[in-house]
């Protein structure tokens, strides 16, 4: 990553010097130079400006070295601050991020199914809450990054019951818009998945693996597609929508194949639970191990693991990918046996010919969706790179 030493390039190298500074931690003015191949003279000017901004803290000096002592320079946690929001099919979260992409505040409020009022109500609460929190830090927060599931009017049928109907009414609402009447702060938006797969870019697995495909297990599987580094959308935002993967041959007796949303998602596990007269919410916990449940567990992880393992195969086939990286809102302990269960599963497979990726935990975990949300804007302002978030389909 190069910067310019060309007149009117300013903010460009602002934010070429952050990122190195991001990427390979504290560090001094001369390494800065050489990273960025920005002159020395630039270097010094942009580090004092960033310093006047609050955005850099200086270390203590490194002594022992030839020459003069060298003084590192980090990011300061408290130089920005943003917001993310996740509306779930399940709960709403709501989390502040500092300068350094750490959580700093969180709010979680569960339901049944998002019912429009009663959402917008607790995302205002929530945003007053944060505020609260925050106090003077709030003076620096500098945006609100908005995460939902594309077009949540469509799994109304899946849902069914009094679900469907609070589903049906989304198909009119313009969800960033009425967020954006709810707050000052600028309102940006990514799909749920791809703002997941963005936080273990930046903040898990991404940081030491360039290509590798991201599965996010929640109430319905998802996914994100990173290539050399880069998110890639596709044309229509679909690149990456694991859950709508094929799992088994279409014959004339069994009709169309599963999909692997239809297989390997919390839903079904959800609804064996309350079948069996347990809180379906069960699944996020880590109860959900206990012996008691272990009848309905053990028979959805066979059938999610075989699903997932077919999808891992199928996807090395058509990407030459460096790994599979597997997270989720699930329990930890459901989550630690699906990955089990998963590269089991990958055993039975043949890989000739084409490269096996590794089958990795996400580093992130549940919070990823709301984590990826409060990077959009912090990304949007301080990041070289604006094409990490590629336009988002929201129709």
């Amino acid at each position: 990553m190069r910067g310019s030493n060309h007149v009117g390039m300013r903010q460009f190298n602002e934010r070429i010097v952050l990122q190195a500074i991001r990427h390979h931690g504290a560090i001094p003015k001369a390494d800065l130079a050489r990273l960025t191949q920005l002159s020395t003279q630039t270097v010094a000017i942009i580090v004092s400006r960033l310093m006047d901004e609050g955005l850099l803290l200086k270390q203590a000096r490194v002594r022992g070295k030839i020459g003069q002592p060298s003084v590192p320079l980090s990011l300061n946690p408290e130089g920005a601050f943003s917001v993310g929001i996740q509306v779930g099919r399940r709960s709403l979260e709501l989390l502040v991020a500092n300068f350094c992409g750490e959580q700093v505040q969180r709010i979680e409020v569960h339901y049944e199914f998002p019912e429009p009022d009663a959402l917008f109500a607790a995302i205002a609460k929530g945003l007053k809450t944060l505020e609260k929190r925050m106090g003077e830090h709030w003076s620096r927060v500098v945006g609100v990054g908005l995460t939902a599931p594309l077009s949540l009017h469509k799994w109304a049928d899946l849902m069914g019951g009094e679900a469907a109907q609070a589903l049906t009414r989304w198909e009119h609402i313009d969800l960033q818009a009425q967020v954006q009447q709810l707050t000052n702060l600028p309102v940006v938006f990514a799909k749920d998945t791809t703002a997941a797969c963005v936080a273990e870019l930046l903040q898990g697995q991404g940081r030491r693996i360039r290509s590798f495909l991201y599965v996010f297990v929640g109430t319905f599987i998802g996914g994100g597609l990173v290539m050399s580094g880069h998110i890639v959308n596709g044309e229509r935002g679909n690149a990456g929508a694991i859950g709508s993967l094929p799992v088994g041959l279409s014959t004339e007796r069994s009709g169309m194949p599963p999909q692997l949303l239809q297989m390997a998602s919390g839903w079904q596990l959800e609804q064996a639970l309350m079948a069996a007269g347990h809180d379906p919410l069960l699944v996020h916990q880590e109860d959900i191990m206990n012996p008691s449940y272990e009848g309905l567990t053990q028979a959805w992880l066979a059938q999610a693991s075989e699903s997932l393992a077919m999808s891992v195969a199928t996807s090395a086939a058509l990407l030459d990918l460096d790994a599979v990286v597997l997270d989720g809102s699930l329990g930890e302990p459901l989550m630690t046996a699906l990955m089990a269960a998963t590269q089991k599963k990958l055993a039975q497979y043949r890989f000739d010919g084409i490269h096996q990726p590794a089958l990795l935990k996400g580093q992130v975990g549940a919070h990823a969706r709301a984590l990826g949300g409060a990077l959009l804007p912090m990304h949007s302002q301080f990041f070289p790179d604006k094409e990490i978030f590629l336009k988002q389909d929201q129709g």
